[in-house]
């Protein structure tokens, strides 16, 4: 059985300092000799301490202690998948990864409309087509759930030609699709399942939260460890199982995309949260979990604040809910949860994960306390307190979940690609998106390339911005204009 009281990468690691080795190879600040005194004293002198070269550095430059390797096949030992790569670009690579090792040669997906940016950017940097699936809408809430399992049948006897199916769980609001029952769908067509579950990299640990992919018997997975783990940034491991999906042509499709020079202070994040997980993860994740509850019960008692729950899970809503998330409808209290997170971020210097027209979102995690939740609820009640100082937030006209399934006229890389031109959005309406247009976050595109832009989307958007929605990623991030199909 694999030691699972080792850590491979932060043993190396340590070595490397033990030994004292002297680098004439990047990277160029040599242990942090060369790097300007007022970074180093913002940063720390361990940050340049630990940043080493992987070949020639961390390891030999054959890697012949295969530190890599056996970090990964821990990893994969501790959450029972077959494989597990590490990646140090974040999930964004480690889906367009897994797009391109299951449809590269086939050229067709089936995905998830609800999919996040980087699923889109995988799309058009791919050229793969995408066969969309709707997610379920919660109508009164104006929010997206995951697909059903009756949503991917139906769309997969609409158009079986795929070569696999990719939906996305957790969303960013942690609700989950039926993994297990859409597994189990896709592999009696013998089609293999993805899994953008980039926000559950601590589903393997604790029973209270939501099934794992690979326990629900999908075929990829990809997880984030920075976002509900405790790595650092852009730090991701995508897992495998079955024989749906060749592991070594994945590995290959990764080191295409991935970068050459990746950060071992990432690599050592990764390899040490597993242990830790292992060793103390449940416990963790159990006062994690105690402190959720007790958050939830609190804000209940806020006037205004409405935390939401059990209007998550049901028929025509989410199948599991990861509670380490608390989403709060802030409605009743006469603000918008753009106004809330502006005001909590200027007033009492607390940042919350998400936003949207009517609600904000705390992110939970192993490392909240009572202590921590004190600071969110006395911040919550102060928000509460001065919400009737705000101005009433400018109204939104929300889309119904009819006018959000677009028509899909062209390829995301074809339109992306293809000669453009900035039209004013007020007379978009019925051109062809050249452009992603995503609120962010939680990062989930409005309009992406290829589709016909609707009317009901362009009041949306057009109302959404002087409300305070962020968008990132068009031309104009004010969208006066909006890049279409010339």
């Amino acid at each position: 059985m694999p030691d699972q009281s080792r850590a491979p990468v932060l043993e190396a690691l340590e070595a490397y300092h033990r030994e004292r080795h002297t680098p004439f190879t990047p990277p160029g600040h040599k242990q942090g000799r060369g790097a300007d005194p007022r970074v180093r004293a913002v940063l720390g002198d361990d940050v340049f301490r630990a940043d080493v070269l992987a070949s020639s550095g961390l390891d030999d430059r054959a890697s012949s202690n295969k530190v890599i390797a056996h970090a990964q096949e821990l990893m994969a030992d501790a959450v029972g998948a077959d494989n597990a790569f590490f990646s140090t670009c974040g999930s964004s690579l480690s889906v367009k990864s897994a797009m391109l090792a299951v449809a590269g040669r086939h050229g067709r997906l089936l995905v998830g409309r609800d999919a996040h940016k980087s699923v889109i950017s995988g799309l058009v940097l791919s050229g793969l087509q995408p066969v969309w699936v709707a997610p379920r809408h919660d109508r009164d809430r104006h929010l997206a759930h995951p697909p059903s399992p009756a949503d991917v049948e139906r769309a997969l006897d609409r158009d079986s030609d795929v070569a696999g199916v990719l939906i996305t769980s957790p969303t960013p609001y942690g609700t989950c699709a039926d993994v297990s029952a859409i597994a189990e769908l896709c592999h009696g067509r013998g089609l293999p399942l993805l899994v953008d579950e980039a926000w559950g990299a601590h589903l393997p640990f604790h029973e209270r939260l939501p099934t794992w992919a690979m326990d629900a018997g999908a075929d990829l997975c990809v997880v984030s460890i920075h976002k509900m783990g405790a790595g650092l940034e852009q730090g991701s491991v995508f897992h495998q199982q079955g024989d749906l999906i060749d592991p070594t042509f994945l590995a290959a499709c990764a080191d295409m995309l991935s970068t050459t020079s990746p950060n071992v202070l990432l690599w050592t994040g990764m390899d040490g949260w597993r242990r830790q997980m292992v060793e103390h993860g449940h416990e963790l994740l159990d006062a994690a979990l105690r402190v959720a509850d007790d958050v939830r019960e609190r804000i209940a008692a806020v006037p205004g604040l409405t935390p939401l729950r059990d209007e998550l899970i049901g028929p025509e809503a989410s199948h599991e809910l990861d509670e380490l998330k608390v989403l709060v409808d802030v409605s009743a209290a006469g603000i918008s949860g753009y106004q809330a997170a502006d005001w909590l971020r200027a007033h009492r210097a607390v940042d919350v994960g998400l936003s949207d027209h009517r609600r904000i979102e705390a992110q939970l995690s192993l490392a909240d306390d009572p202590a921590s939740a004190d600071v969110l609820l006395d911040a919550l009640t102060a928000l509460a307190g001065a919400a009737g100082e705000l101005p009433a937030p400018p109204r939104v006209e929300l889309p119904s979940p009819e006018a959000l399934d677009t028509d899909a006229v062209m390829l995301p890389r074809d339109a992306f690609f293809a000669t453009v031109e900035d039209v004013p959005l007020r007379k978009a309406e019925g051109r062809i998106c050249a452009e992603q247009v995503t609120p962010y976050p939680p990062g989930i595109p409005a309009l992406l390339p290829g589709e016909r832009i609707t009317g009901e989307i362009v009041e949306y958007l057009a109302t959404g911005v002087p409300a305070g929605m962020v968008l990132p990623d068009p031309a104009d991030p004010q969208l006066e204009t909006v890049r279409v199909v010339a």
